[in-house]
């Protein structure tokens, strides 16, 4: 039997390459050869975790490779999550193109069985092609947001709105979604093209192109929309999540992503003198920043739920003006009752913590999946991105969440219009009474489905078979 190299090149954003370390890991437990490759500054985020899965006696190691850094950006700049602003977006993906020659020799030296390449290097399956490796492209979202998304795209089904909160239904999909004008990105409203709106074509021409898609879900999750990518759509795809399930020890899930802002000890000490289903989690990923006004109402709202919380503030929103928003004497009114995390959070700890009840979230795929895998119900708060289809998911499909009211998609810092009441009536109502019973009840049986996948079940078969096939491509190639 051929023995497989997959080479993961993940898109140089925490999220993006958590997800793309947990694959590199589970492929290497079924004894793939795995390397990630990664810009200098990126590989330290890999470095421990690698380390660990190779100390752990896995069938096959994984490795890193790196390459010379991102040409093209200020000093520094080689994380998405660390750009200055967000007009530096466009000119960080300009500078991704820029390692299609680097790529390109390592492609050539290293002969591997498949490239795994991140949606946002679309040029990266022509590259493989030149060597006549197959890619898979990796979606960092659902089989639903994939499925909606491209349905806008497609037949724009707003295009005669005028006002931000007009609404209208996703067309050609399972369910009636309905999604209102603001909540569209720029680049699918406007008919300039710009960067990013080619980007966005390009990525999914390359699609089509690419061997297929490899998907961080569960066919379980979104039957509907795993089979309308596949049989509507035309995609080629394999469901192999939740990626996160692969890390199975308390280490594991302390120490994925970046180092932790507060240790594991103290975090499991305060989230252990709690009773189960009574702490209410907030966090709203790594790129989502809000003003200090916003801040102010998510503390006051906080505050009058009357509900233990966890509250993780990036490190834009933390120690350097916290003064300015934080409500005075919060804190001492809240001592007890409320553990601030300021930096980064071990966040797959924290929700699987039986003391966890609910999770204000910005509904990143990562984040929302971590929720289901843990049985979590969710306070839905989009921003950017594929987030507000995730909502519609959440919210409306699965009914394991209630949202916070958010319409307007917007990169950066948020505009801060969601009020204190608004935000104290969702956690009160994600957190107490008799619909957030069932509503937990729902999620705690999707965490038990999530679990049987991956460990025998639907996604455990998929990747087995993607395995086989791509055996089978080479031993007859």
């Amino acid at each position: 039997m051929v023995q497989l190299h997959i080479f993961f090149f993940p898109v140089m954003a925490h999220g993006h390459m958590i997800p793309i370390l947990d694959m590199a890991k589970l492929f290497a437990s079924r004894g793939v050869h795995s390397t990630i490759i990664t810009t200098p500054l990126n590989a330290p985020a890999f470095a421990q975790t690698v380390q660990k899965s190779n100390d752990s006696g896995f069938q096959m190691s994984i490795k890193i490779v790196e390459f010379s850094k991102l040409s093209g950006l200020p000093e520094d700049c080689e994380n998405a999550d660390q750009l200055p602003s967000p007009a530096m977006v466009p000119n960080f993906f300009k500078a991704t193109r820029m390692l299609k020659k680097q790529v390109e020799q390592l492609l050539e030296e290293y002969r591997p069985s498949c490239l795994v390449a991140d949606m946002f290097f679309p040029w990266a399956t022509d590259s493989a092609a030149k060597f006549d490796i197959p890619t898979l492209v990796f979606h960092g979202s659902s089989f639903f947001a994939s499925c909606a998304s491209e349905q806008v795209r497609l037949h724009k089904p707003f295009k005669n709105l005028k006002n931000d909160l007009d609404e209208f239904f996703v067309p050609n999909v399972p369910h009636k979604v309905k999604l209102c004008l603001s909540s569209i990105p720029p680049y699918d409203r406007e008919e300039t093209d710009t960067e990013f709106a080619k980007l966005q074509t390009e990525s999914k021409e390359s699609e089509l192109r690419s061997y297929g898609v490899i998907v961080n879900s569960f066919y379980e999750l979104e039957p509907d929309y795993a089979d309308h990518y596949r049989n509507v759509l035309n995609r080629r795809a394999w469901h192999i999540g939740p990626l996160s399930l692969c890390n199975r020890s308390t280490e594991e899930k302390a120490q994925r992503g970046k180092r932790a802002s507060i240790s594991e000890d103290k975090c499991l000490e305060w989230l252990n003198s709690k009773c189960p289903d009574s702490v209410l989690y907030v966090c709203f990923g790594s790129i989502c920043k809000f003003p200090g006004k916003q801040l102010h109402e998510i503390a006051i709202g906080l505050e009058a739920s009357k509900q233990q919380f966890i509250w993780v503030l990036t490190n834009d929103n933390s120690d350097k003006d916290i003064e300015e928003w934080m409500p005075e004497g919060f804190e001492e009114r809240t001592k007890g009752k409320c553990l601030i995390v300021r930096g980064w959070a071990p966040q797959v700890l924290i929700l699987d913590h039986e003391a966890i009840g609910g999770f204000v979230t910005h509904c990143g795929w990562n984040s929302t999946l971590e929720a289901i895998s843990a049985g979590v119900p969710m306070v839905t708060w989009p921003s950017f991105a594929e987030q507000f289809y995730n909502e519609k998911l959440i919210t409306e499909i699965l009914e394991i969440g209630v949202a916070v009211g958010a319409k307007e998609w917007i990169l950066g810092t948020g505009s801060g219009n969601i009020k204190r009441e608004a935000v104290e009536t969702a956690v009160k109502t994600i957190m107490v009474g008799e619909e957030a019973k069932e509503r937990r009840n729902r999620a705690k049986g999707l965490k038990e489905i999530a679990r049987k996948a991956v460990e025998g079940g639907s996604s455990h078969s998929d990747l087995n078979a993607l395995i086989q096939e791509l055996e089978l491509f080479h031993s007859s190639g």
